[in-house]
């Protein structure tokens, strides 16, 4: 996949971690997310996401069932803020594995714990990557959940300049002299 910038990203789904009840749902995938809004209570009862898709919102389905009574409004501040990390609790809850809990991390913020911190622990971050799409399945609660992430193939070799250049500039500044070698 080719973006604009000729910088190579990749795609990659991750997860998803949680039960297997309820139906299997996939938002697809998009440029970014802008919001996110969960519905949860003793556990995460349901996730509607607005994705960005070619600089225009779109509004994806709501996913998994009707309870909860506290709601959470995460607004990213698109395309400067992006998802580079998801952490959360999954558990038997009612008699299914579902998810209890969800906290999300973006570049500059966190948001969360939304939910109950009990039972098994998972975490999903990448460095140079960003979420740009969600997937699990979905019942009365949200009994799974999975990532699709871009990965931009040259962020690494950027942050590897950058560091190269930040390097370059502190032996610069150190030095008080000039000598005959250095350039």
């Amino acid at each position: 996949m080719e973006s604009g910038s000729g910088k190579k990203k990749s795609i990659l789904s991750l997860g998803p971690w949680g039960g297997n009840g309820g139906a299997s749902w996939d938002d697809g995938i998009y440029h970014g997310v802008r919001e996110i809004t969960l519905v949860y209570a003793l556990c995460i009862d349901s996730i509607r996401v607005l994705y960005d898709k070619n600089g225009k919102p779109v509004l994806a389905e709501k996913h998994g069932g009707g309870g909860g009574y506290k709601t959470a409004e995460i607004k990213l501040q698109y395309p400067e803020e992006f998802l580079v990390s998801v952490s959360g609790h999954y558990s038997v809850f009612n008699g299914s594995q579902v998810i209890r809990s969800l906290s999300f991390k973006s570049n500059r913020r966190n948001f969360g714990p939304f939910g109950v911190e009990e039972g098994t622990p998972f975490t999903f971050s990448m460095d140079g990557g960003s979420i740009v799409g969600f997937n699990g399945r979905g019942g009365w609660y949200i009994d799974s959940i999975g990532f699709w992430v871009s990965r931009v193939q040259s962020a690494k070799l950027f942050q590897r300049v950058q560091k190269g250049l930040q390097r370059l500039t502190t032996t610069v500044t150190r030095s008080s002299a000039p000598r005959d070698h250095e350039i």
